[in-house]
């Protein structure tokens, strides 16, 4: 069907068809996972595979309009250098959205990336972009993907490891427990939901860093040279795990989780909507995860949370830039208050239903809820927020005038 828009609809068009009839079919293919398999539970789960496919699907069709149905001096510097110009086949098309390296779990990646792949120019390609900034970089050896590879299966097994010992010591189900709503206090509420959501994560690190060993080891993935001069092999990685565990910001810890994904939905969502992008990239998201109530109730809470740290960031950050004790004190307090937020924000992610998480939420008082949208109403919006809503309301005058 998609391969049917792509051939057929108008260049012009071509991006919003293929959109509404992918993420709709992977609507529907959700909703029959609730609704006719009982939450998905001892049943197959072909979600995850369609889901990698959507996005695959989507990013072509805007890069097919950007690169046939927009003029070049309308495109951003990226979006000029993925764009495309002739129409895959069909076999490019299925080679692209099945191959064995990235069917199962992913990541996205982008077509002029996987044709250079294919066609065995990735790695030239990526050294011609390096050595047009340093010199002395054409008399380095061919990229070997072997260090990278061993690393990240290390990286699985200990992920693995981890994931298995903390999800028995602190299970997700105990967060609906009478006895741990209604006997145990606030802080203790707090710090063990923080120790269930952080044994939830290694799940997720297992996964992406195998996908990512899994390109790497079939060559795809290299992506250049640092400034020490060791090759890179992190064009396909989907988390840097560092910088999540010491994130001091939302976004920060957002742009580091699930990188590709997030470059998704900033290429056919952020960069693309005339109006409240980071409301509608946030619903975007909830929506391609699926249906399940708590998918919408995180990210809804992760449009207040967004909004409420850029707001208290460009009021307040400014006065603890004068001294470094000042500065680590702010850095401090942020990483914390990071943590417990996602903490809270991603919980219903985990619990998926509507009555576990209203029932963890009134235990917490709702407390992260009226923080934000006290923050919201009662500081004042400065410049560098504002520009959030005026960037695409110029875009839209642009296009007018």
């Amino acid at each position: 069907m998609c391969y049917g828009v792509l051939v057929t609809a108008s260049v012009s068009t071509i991006h919003r068809y293929s959109f509404f009839v992918a993420i709709g079919y992977l609507t529907m293919c959700h909703i029959s996972r609730i609704y006719i398999f009982h939450y998905g539970i001892l049943t197959t789960d072909f979600s995850g595979p369609l889901m990698i496919v959507t996005q695959k699907i989507t990013t072509l069709a805007f890069q097919v309009h950007d690169g046939l149905g927009r003029r070049a001096e309308d495109l951003s510097a990226e979006q000029h250098r993925l764009a495309i110009k002739v129409k895959p086949s069909f076999l490019e098309y299925l080679s692209y959205l099945l191959n064995f390296m990235s069917v199962i779990a992913g990541p996205c990646n982008n077509f002029k990336d996987y044709v250079a792949f294919i066609e065995g120019r990735h790695t030239h390609m990526k050294l011609l972009e390096v050595n047009s900034k340093l010199k002395g970089v054409h008399n380095l050896p061919e990229p070997s993907p072997t260090g990278a590879v061993i690393s990240k299966l290390g990286m699985t097994l200990v992920s693995l490891l981890l994931f298995l010992t903390l999800t028995k010591a602190f299970p997700v189900t105990f967060l609906g427990d009478d006895r741990f709503v209604h006997k145990a206090n606030f802080l203790t509420r707090l710090c063990y939901l923080y120790m269930v959501m952080q044994a939830s994560k290694p799940k997720y690190y297992f996964a992406w860093t195998l996908a990512d060993a899994v390109n790497n080891a079939a060559g795809f993935g290299f992506s250049g040279v640092d400034k020490n001069g060791n090759f890179c092999w992190d064009l396909l990685s989907n988390l840097n795990i560092w910088k999540i565990e010491t994130a001091t910001s939302f976004k920060m810890y957002l742009e580091n989780w699930n990188i590709q994904t997030a470059t998704w939905l900033k290429r056919v969502c952020y960069e693309r909507v005339p109006w409240y992008p980071t409301v509608l990239t946030f619903i975007l998201s909830a929506l391609w995860h699926g249906v399940y109530p708590g998918y919408y109730f995180t990210f809804l809470t992760g449009i207040l949370v967004t909004l409420a740290a850029r707001t208290v960031r460009n009021n307040y950050r400014h006065y603890f830039l004068s001294s470094k004790a000042l500065k680590v004190v702010y850095d401090v307090a942020t990483w914390a208050a990071t943590q417990l937020a996602v903490s809270y924000t991603v919980a219903p992610f985990v619990m998926l239903a509507v009555e576990p998480t209203i029932s963890l939420y009134k235990s917490m008082y709702f407390y992260l809820h009226i923080l934000c949208l006290l923050i919201i109403l009662l500081l004042p919006i400065k410049p560098q927020a504002r520009a959030e809503i005026q960037r695409p309301l110029n875009s839209v005058k642009k296009k007018a005038d």
